[in-house]
């Protein structure tokens, strides 16, 4: 069944309303996580697992912590809240868990979403903190597979509003509206004006910041490929034929 689409003008809705007539054309290779996601399969789980969130009691607006160890993790987590109605919140996987459990209390997260490398110290923090539930992107002890998500019965997504319901909450306390990613979005592009014959070099390790998830959402959005590489990136622009690559200032620098 063909997912559908999120409001118009909000982040799900720009980055994936063409992304089923793409069908698996590779998207996002996550060198770090072993994973190559399709476009059409991207969209599937994403909406899926939304609607999974929803069976399970997420709420509009409701902040969900986002710790994950790779690229293709927190593109797959943040959408998924994001189309769910939530509020995605990038945790910098380097904090030790008292200061996670401190930043879940002040943003007041409902819900964890993590990787099974990080689950250990996630479920650590929740108990301290007002998570009732903590996602795994993969089996872990007293955490919920991201998989079962997928399996739940169908149930309808919210509507939003693009201006007024916010995105991301960043480490900072700042808040992105879906306008204010979106316009992330735009000023990364201003420099390379990305096409769909591009592929975007990525070395930016999930944060607690927004410049990744804008990067993913932008080359999505234009129906381009980013490779999300670690620390050792020697060979990849060659073996992807890069177009862009990422600077070290949150900007994007076409090299060919």
């Amino acid at each position: 069944m063909k997912p559908t689409a999120s409001t118009t003008g909000t982040v799900i809705h720009e980055v994936f309303r063409r992304a089923y007539e793409r069908g698996e054309r590779p998207a996002l290779v996550d060198l770090r996580g072993g994973h190559v996601y399709g476009y059409r399969r991207l969209v599937t789980e994403v909406t899926r697992a939304a609607s999974g969130l929803v069976r399970r009691g997420a709420r509009r607006d409701q902040v969900v912590g986002v710790h994950v160890s790779t690229a293709g993790a927190q593109t797959l987590a943040v959408h998924t809240v994001l189309a769910a109605g939530g509020v995605a919140a990038p945790i910098d996987p380097g904090l030790d868990g008292g200061e996670m459990a401190e930043w879940l209390r002040k943003c007041d997260a409902r819900t964890l979403i993590t990787t099974p490398d990080l689950a250990e110290r996630a479920v650590r923090a929740a108990d301290e903190s007002r998570v009732r539930q903590v996602v795994s992107l993969g089996a872990a002890l007293d955490t919920i597979d991201f998989r079962g998500l997928l399996t739940l019965e169908p149930t309808a997504l919210p509507a939003l509003d693009a201006k007024r319901q916010d995105a991301l909450v960043t480490a900072d306390g700042g808040r992105l509206s879906h306008a204010g990613l979106l316009a992330r979005m735009a000023e990364l592009d201003l420099p390379v004006r990305l096409a769909e014959s591009d592929v975007v070099l990525s070395t930016w390790p999930p944060d607690g910041g927004a410049d990744l998830v804008a990067l993913v959402g932008l080359v999505l959005s234009k129906g381009a490929l980013v490779v999300a590489a670690g620390g050792d990136h020697q060979g990849t622009s060659y073996d992807f034929s890069v177009t862009v690559v990422t600077g070290p200032k949150g900007a994007l620098e076409r090299v060919r």
